[in-house]
């Protein structure tokens, strides 16, 4: 393929970003509070963590919040559920993949997007705190954009919760003896994160965060 060619598919390109970017804009337009669930598309209804996503959803959604999800199956299939059956706001944004992900059942507002940065953006943008269960690649991807954007000031500062302590102790205990230790970061950028195990742990600080001017958690 020649380079004109390229271009021409290039351009075409720009146009399909932008056309994601208004459906998602036209899709969250008066949204209000939301936050952004993350977590394995592998777990299932009988996992504790399914179990303990959906009811905090259902908990949040039940004070107001909208809850968005990446519209697939294990914790976005049970965060959506939760959502729903609090009769709250379930958004699902669904990816397009090779091997296709099937959008759960439990999806209010569905939006279907082929690039994985403007499906981000719709995650970050519309979200007032986020939430990260166990997960894999992508769900690790999605917890250091988050912080990376907080940490350079591109994002607001916002309650950042992981749930599971036994999962992600050993991540949080790299991050302070080598990321901090190394001085890669600062003591302040390790101080984002909270470490629950229960929803109603989470919800309590995401309350409380909220409660507090700017977002002032000391």
């Amino acid at each position: 393929m020649n380079r004109k060619n390229n271009l021409s598919l290039d351009t075409w390109r720009v146009f399909h970003i932008m056309a994601e970017f208004v459906d998602g804009f036209e899709a969250f337009a008066g949204v209000g509070k939301a936050i952004s669930i993350f977590g394995s598309a592998r777990v299932k209804a009988h996992d504790p963590y399914y179990q303990k996503a959906e009811k905090l959803a259902r908990l949040l959604a039940e004070k107001g919040y909208a809850i968005i999800t990446g519209g697939g199956p294990g914790i976005m299939e049970a965060a959506n559920k939760g959502a729903s059956d609090a009769g709250g706001q379930s958004f699902g944004l669904n990816i397009e993949l090779p091997m296709e992900q099937k959008p759960n059942p439990f999806i209010k507002t569905m939006l279907s997007f082929r690039y994985f940065f403007v499906r981000k953006y719709m995650f970050i943008k519309y979200a007032a705190g986020f939430v990260f269960f166990p997960g894999g690649y992508g769900t690790t991807d999605e917890l250091t954009e988050v912080l990376c954007l907080i940490q350079t000031r591109r994002s607001p500062r916002v309650p950042l919760v992981l749930v599971g302590r036994d999962y992600w102790k050993g991540l949080l205990e790299w991050i302070e003896k080598t990321l901090v230790a190394g001085n890669y970061i600062t003591a302040q950028d390790n101080d984002m994160l909270v470490l629950v195990e229960e929803p109603e742990e989470a919800l309590e600080f995401i309350l409380n965060f909220q409660a507090k001017p700017n977002g002032d958690q000391g």
